[in-house]
C-alpha cells in the first residue's frame, strides 16, 4: 500500500482481489474527500468488509493502490471498526478507554514537560521549538478536552453506567460492540472506516454516531445495512454489485449469475432516492442487455449467410468464359465486402457489450405449513409473560401473544429485549413472575449471535450446504433444498462455512430456522448484517406468516413501517442492575 503525505483524501485505484474460491473485486476506484461520508452498500459477499480490511492495510490487494494518510511518525491515520475489538478483550473497561485517548494523554504530558523545559531555558530555540510543536498537537488532538469526551462518549453509546471496572470479557457482545466503537473514535484516526457501525445501537447511541460523523474532519467509509443510517448520515453511496461495464462480461453460460465486487456505482443523494434510480437504471440495463443479444444474434447470423449473393442455384445465362468469369469475380467481390462488414460489426458489438445483468437474490418467504396453520391450532393465546422478570437483566414485562399477532419490542440498549425473546423461548427461566406457552407448539429463536457449528468441528471444508444438512436433516433438507429460499446464491452453498461473510451466515441461520417454519418465530434483529433487498423482502415476509411473531429490533426502517403491535420496555433501574448477581451471566 502506498500514502499520501497529505491527510485529506482515501484514494482507492483499480482496486482487485480474490479469495482462494472466488474473486470479489474487480477493478475498484473510489475517492473519499475530508468531511465526506461515503456509505458502501451490496450484497452479502459483495466485498464491502474486504475493502474496508484492504483500506485498512490489513489485507493486500491482488491488483490495485490505496493512498492513505500516515501520522507524523509514520503510523497510519486510518481506523477500521470491524469485528475483532482493537483492545484486549480481558482488559477492564477503564484500561481499555485509556488506550484509545493514549496520545492525547501523551499530548498533554508533552506540552508540560517542553513548557518546564522552555522555563528553565527561555532563551534556547530548540526549547522554544518544542514548546511550540507540543503545543499544537495537543490543541490539534483537543489534548485538555479528554475527560469531558470520554464521559460524553460513554454517555451517548449507552455504556455511562458500567463500572470501570469491568472486564470487557464479561460484557454482553452488544456492549463489547460498543466499546469497540467508542475505542475507535475516541482514538480520533484521520480516517474512519466502519463496518456495520449501527448493529448493537439503539437510537440514543446512534443518534451520538450520528452527531460525531457529521463532525468528523476526516473522510469516512461506512459499510451498512442500515437504511434510516444511510438515509441521514452518508453524503454519496458506492454500491458493489455488479454494474454494465465492458470490462466485467459475465458468461451466459454461467448457471449461478450473481456477480459481485464488478465495478462500482457512485450515486450521491440519500438512500431513498438511489433505490428508484437503481430500479431505474436496472431495468434500463435488462432492456438494453436483451437489445443488444438479439443484435449479436442476427449479426452472427448474417455472417455466416453472407457468403453468397442472390440465389445459390443462379447461373449466368452465357456460358462464354469470359462472362461466367466477370459473374464470379463480381459475386465474390461482393460477399467479401458483406462478410466484411458484418464481421467489423460483430466484433465491435461483442468487445464493446454489457455485460450480463446479475441475478438479485431475493427471499422466497417463508414455507407454508398447512398442519400448522393458526386455523389449526386451538383458540387462545400462545405466548403469555405476566410480570416475568430476571434480575439484574428485565424488569417486570406482562405480554399476551395471539395466534398469528405480530409484537414488536423496542427500547434502549440494557432494557433486556434480549433476554425476554429468551424467556419467551424457555432459555431462561424468570426469576419472578411467570411465562405460559400453549403445548404441543414450536418456538424458533432467531438470536443476534452467530449460532452456526464451529467450522473446524468437522474439518475446514464443510460447506453451507454440509451445515444446512446437519441442522434441518437430509429429509427436511431435500423437501427444502437451501437454493429455494433465494438466500444464498448457488455457488456459495458448496463454499466453505468459514469462508462465508457475516451477512451470509447469517443468511444461512434464517434458512435453518425457516426450513421447518415453527408456529411462533422470536426474531432478536432478524434485519442485522442482511443484504437491503433482503431485508425488505424479510420483512414483508413476517406480515404475511400465518404463525405468531414477536421481534427485536432496533431498525429505524423497520420500525417505521411496523403494522402489528408494539410494546416499549426501559431500561432497568440502576440500582437494580448493580444488585446483579454473578451467575445472571453479562447484561
Amino acid at each position: 500500500m502506498s500514502h499520501s503525505a497529505l491527510p485529506s483524501h482515501l484514494r482507492v485505484d483499480g482496486v482487485s482481489f480474490s479469495y482462494p474460491d472466488r474473486r470479489v473485486l474487480t477493478d475498484v476506484s473510489l475517492t473519499v474527500s475530508a468531511g465526506e461520508r461515503v456509505g458502501l452498500i451490496g450484497e452479502n459477499g459483495s466485498g464491502k468488509s474486504t475493502l474496508l480490511r484492504i483500506a485498512a492495510d490489513l489485507l493486500t490487494p491482488d491488483a490495485g493502490t490505496v493512498t492513505a494518510p500516515r501520522t507524523r511518525r509514520g503510523a497510519s491515520a486510518v481506523g477500521l471498526l470491524h469485528q475483532q475489538p482493537p483492545f484486549d478483550p480481558e482488559g477492564r473497561l477503564h484500561h481499555v478507554i485509556e488506550t484509545a485517548v493514549a496520545p492525547a494523554r501523551a499530548a498533554a504530558q508533552a506540552v508540560a514537560s517542553s513548557a518546564e523545559k522552555l522555563g528553565t531555558t527561555p532563551e534556547s530555540t530548540s526549547a522554544q521549538a518544542g514548546y511550540a510543536a507540543a503545543l499544537a498537537e495537543a490543541e490539534r488532538l483537543d489534548a485538555w478536552e479528554t475527560d469531558s469526551k470520554i464521559a460524553s462518549m460513554l454517555a451517548g453509546l449507552g455504556l455511562a453506567n458500567l463500572s470501570h471496572s469491568t472486564p470487557v470479557g464479561d460484557l454482553s457482545g452488544g456492549q463489547r460492540a460498543r466499546v469497540s466503537l467508542a475505542w475507535l473514535l475516541l482514538h480520533g484516526p484521520d480516517v474512519l472506516l466502519l463496518d456495520e457501525p449501527t448493529n448493537h445501537l439503539d437510537d440514543a447511541a446512534t443518534a451520538q454516531l450520528h452527531r460525531t460523523l457529521l463532525g468528523w474532519n476526516g473522510p469516512v467509509l461506512i459499510a451498512s445495512h442500515d437504511r434510516a443510517f444511510l438515509d441521514e448520515t452518508v453524503t454519496s453511496l458506492v454500491d458493489l454489485d455488479p454494474t454494465p461495464t465492458p470490462e466485467t462480461v459475465v458468461s451466459s453460460d454461467d448457471h449461478d449469475d450473481t456477480g459481485s465486487g464488478l465495478g462500482i456505482t457512485r450515486f450521491t443523494g440519500a438512500y431513498t432516492d438511489y433505490l428508484a434510480e437503481r430500479a431505474g437504471a436496472r431495468q434500463r440495463w435488462q432492456r438494453q442487455y436483451r437489445e443488444e443479444q438479439a443484435q449479436l444474434r442476427r449479426l452472427q447470423a448474417a455472417v455466416g449467410e453472407s457468403h453468397t449473393v442472390g440465389h445459390a442455384q443462379w447461373r449466368p445465362r452465357t456460358e462464354v468464359r469470359a462472362a461466367a468469369k466477370y459473374f464470379a469475380d463480381r459475386n465474390a467481390r461482393a460477399v467479401s465486402r458483406r462478410v466484411n462488414d458484418a464481421k467489423a460489426r460483430l466484433e465491435t458489438l461483442q468487445r464493446d457489450q454489457l455485460s450480463k445483468p446479475p441475478g438479485e437474490l431475493r427471499f422466497a418467504g417463508i414455507p407454508a405449513r398447512p398442519d400448522r396453520a393458526p386455523t389449526q391450532q386451538p383458540p387462545g393465546p400462545v405466548l403469555q409473560a405476566d410480570s416475568a422478570s430476571r434480575t439484574g437483566r428485565l424488569a417486570p414485562v406482562t405480554l399476551t401473544v395471539g395466534q398469528g399477532d405480530k409484537w414488536l419490542i423496542t427500547g434502549p440498549n440494557g432494557s433486556g429485549k434480549s433476554t425476554l425473546l429468551q424467556l419467551l423461548a424457555g432459555l431462561l427461566e424468570p426469576s419472578a413472575g411467570q411465562i405460559q406457552r400453549k403445548e404441543n407448539l414450536r418456538f424458533g429463536l432467531l438470536t443476534q449471535n452467530t449460532d452456526l457449528p464451529d467450522p473446524y468441528e468437522k474439518g475446514p471444508g464443510r460447506t453451507a450446504q454440509d451445515c444446512y444438512i446437519d441442522a434441518v436433516g437430509r429429509a427436511r433438507a431435500e423437501e427444502h433444498p437451501l437454493r429455494d429460499f433465494g438466500l444464498l446464491a448457488i455457488r456459495d452453498e458448496n463454499r466453505p462455512l468459514r469462508a462465508l461473510s457475516v451477512g451470509q451466515q447469517r443468511r444461512l441461520m434464517v434458512a435453518i430456522l425457516l426450513a421447518d417454519p415453527p408456529e411462533v418465530l422470536l426474531l432478536d434483529e432478524p434485519t442485522n448484517h442482511l443484504s437491503l433487498l433482503v431485508a425488505t423482502d424479510l420483512e414483508a415476509a413476517i406480515e404475511t406468516f400465518p404463525g405468531a411473531v414477536v421481534l427485536v429490533s432496533h431498525d429505524r426502517w423497520l420500525r417505521r413501517r411496523w403494522a402489528g403491535q408494539h410494546l416499549n420496555i426501559e431500561a432497568i433501574n440502576d440500582d437494580h442492575s448493580r444488585n446483579r448477581t454473578p451467575e445472571e451471566g453479562p447484561l
